[in-house]
């Protein structure tokens, strides 16, 4: 499989209109991938918490529409990262949108655990409740969002749900860039799973971001990593090395805690 992940910087010069003009025309550049992923929060940039109310839009507003034309033109599975969603009964989400290769969504993941402490996003923003898992051809995709990297719990959820593939659109700070490759690299590990990890660049409300997008393997090698500007990341990598390891080292196959109700 050979994925594509699009490494954003988010211009505070640049208009909303702008970005998803020429995000669709990086995505239709990637035409041989058979997946594209954008970041967390790409249109807006993920600190900018004063725009998100302003530029939330429905489900199905002007970054679907974008996005579905984009991926049906390169032929790719898109995961579109995420938008600041409006639900029609006013609450907001941080929606993740899933595309197949003739622009039809496939999944829509509400992000569960909302950074902020209090603060934020946290407030600004509804907690999604569903895990939400994406069958593409290959392999099975498992689907979060930025601060969910540090909740594993999540993940072993993901991985009961059939996830091979887990990934993770995100706007992570410069600041805690050692944490995001940990994170990632653990949560290949403990799941015995690939992961796709796609940062923004650039800098949102005044917060430098990580950027350093990584894809890692099974065994928690890194397989490809970007630096700290826009660019885009391309990698091959074997969806069937997910069930070979696990055969190979079966280690969640010896799982207890979390299998059974706790005895008392």
């Amino acid at each position: 499989m050979r994925a594509s992940l699009i490494q954003i910087a988010v211009d505070e010069g640049e208009s909303v209109a702008s970005r998803r003009r020429r995000t669709a025309a990086l995505i239709r550049e990637q035409a041989g991938s058979d997946l594209v992923v954008l970041p967390e929060l790409w249109t807006t940039g993920a600190f900018a918490y004063e725009e998100f109310g302003a530029e939330a839009e429905p489900l199905e507003g002007p970054t679907y529409e974008v996005m579905a034309k984009a991926a049906s033109d390169a032929g790719v599975w898109l995961h579109a990262g995420s938008i600041p969603e409006r639900d029609p009964d006013g609450p907001l989400y941080n929606t993740s949108l899933v595309f197949s290769p003739s622009g039809e969504l496939a999944a829509a993941y509400r992000k569960i655990h909302r950074f902020g402490f209090d603060k934020g996003e946290a407030v600004l923003m509804s907690a999604g409740r569903d895990v939400v898992t994406v069958r593409l051809p290959g392999t099975t995709l498992g689907v979060a969002t930025c601060y969910d990297l540090r909740f594993p719990e999540l993940f072993r959820s993901l991985v009961d749900a059939g996830a091979e593939t887990l990934v993770i659109p995100a706007g992570w700070p410069e600041r805690r860039r050692a944490h995001w490759t940990l994170l990632a690299q653990a949560r290949a590990v403990e799941n015995q799973a690939f992961v796709l990890a796609c940062g923004t660049a650039g800098t949102h409300a005044g917060v430098p971001q990580a950027g350093h997008s990584i894809v890692v393997d099974p065994w928690g090698e890194v397989l490809a990593e970007a630096g700290a500007g826009e660019e885009v990341l391309t990698v091959e990598f074997d969806p069937g090395k997910v069930a070979a390891t696990r055969e190979q080292f079966p280690a969640l196959k010896d799982r207890v805690m979390g299998l059974e109700p706790p005895r008392h």
